[in-house]
């Protein structure tokens, strides 16, 4: 048992630290050895919602993290729904969500610890996400909209910095945001359980964007902490298959419908499948101009076609 696991403590943890887990046995190993390892001045308590893996997670979990709280679902009930189990048990005053995929690096966490702790308006906070090889990746979300499912983000982040921030920009102090990333998310409890837990509708992708617009809803603010670093091996907890991209268009299409009116709802579809027609186009002329030889242009072209195809069964 790691010396600092606190499960069967009498103290009464400041912080619950929840990861789901579907099936990423070695990674949820090495992100929860980066916790044990960095988190050294909070008390607190790990839980891990296990959505019916077959790899031998739980069995690693009990050999190697006894104290870890565990909850074992026997079918995947996704992102939202497996840590709305979690809530409903934490004991700590805030909730930090984990993607098995991350590991935190020193200091991080009490660094959004102790953002919270003197911020008291502050419902969400995350902090910096980092590739493998240190570079930064996109760690704050702004809600979608009809200008940014229009254009490009990458041209909205270069003319609106401070609408629409990014891993371009340095920041030297914390910002205020729309959303972060919910591979690593600092919740506090007062406000989670105000704005209610995760939209259950939700099964992967959009649900961390939905939960702070009821947070920010209720009157509380979003930060992003650029100096609490956490490495993300992006995608590895989901993939990028046609199947995880059919899922984050039906997330998108959910908040889109959930938070604007049907005819915003109705224009919003026409852009985006009319995005996924162009992407299809272009991806495809320039695989058959390389004559197949370009990989990515001819993967895209077959997940844009799978996308397009996905669309006309659901109509």
């Amino acid at each position: 048992m790691p010396e600092n696991d606190i499960g069967n403590s009498a103290r009464s943890p400041e912080l619950s630290i929840i990861v789901v887990n579907w099936n990423t046995r070695d990674l949820l190993r090495n992100c929860l050895r980066s916790v044990y390892e960095t988190v050294t001045d909070l008390c607190y308590e790990i839980i891990v919602v296990d959505n019916a893996s077959t790899d031998g997670s739980l069995e690693m979990l009990e050999k190697e993290f006894p104290g870890v709280n565990r909850i074992v679902n026997r079918q995947n009930r996704g992102f939202g729904r497996a840590n709305n189990q979690a809530f409903a048990i934490m004991k700590g005053r805030y909730a930090l969500l984990l993607n098995t995929d991350t590991m935190v690096t020193s200091v991080a966490v009490g660094k959004l610890w102790q953002f919270m702790e003197t911020h008291q308006d502050v419902g969400i906070v995350g902090g910096q996400l980092l590739n493998a090889d240190g570079s930064k990746q996109n760690s704050v979300a702004s809600f979608p909209n009809l200008m940014s499912l229009l254009l490009n983000m990458p041209l909205l982040e270069y003319v609106c910095p401070r609408k629409y921030p990014s891993k371009r920009y340095s920041h030297a102090a914390p910002i205020e945001v729309d959303s972060v990333i919910g591979a690593c998310m600092m919740i506090r409890k007062e406000a989670l359980e105000q704005a209610g837990f995760f939209d259950e509708r939700y099964f992967f992708f959009f649900e961390e964007t939905d939960l702070a617009r009821s947070i920010r809803l209720k009157g509380w603010k979003v930060y992003h902490v650029p100096d609490a670093f956490i490495y993300h091996l992006q995608g590895q907890s989901i993939g990028d298959s046609a199947k995880s991209r059919m899922e984050f268009y039906r997330s998108r299409y959910q908040f889109l419908k959930k938070w604007h009116g049907r005819s915003y709802f109705s224009l919003a579809k026409i852009i985006i499948f009319s995005r996924l027609l162009v992407n299809y186009v272009s991806s495809l002329l320039l695989a058959v101009l390389t004559l197949g030889m370009n990989r990515k242009a001819k993967n895209k072209a077959t997940v844009c076609l799978e996308l397009i195809r996905w669309h006309f069964k659901k109509k």
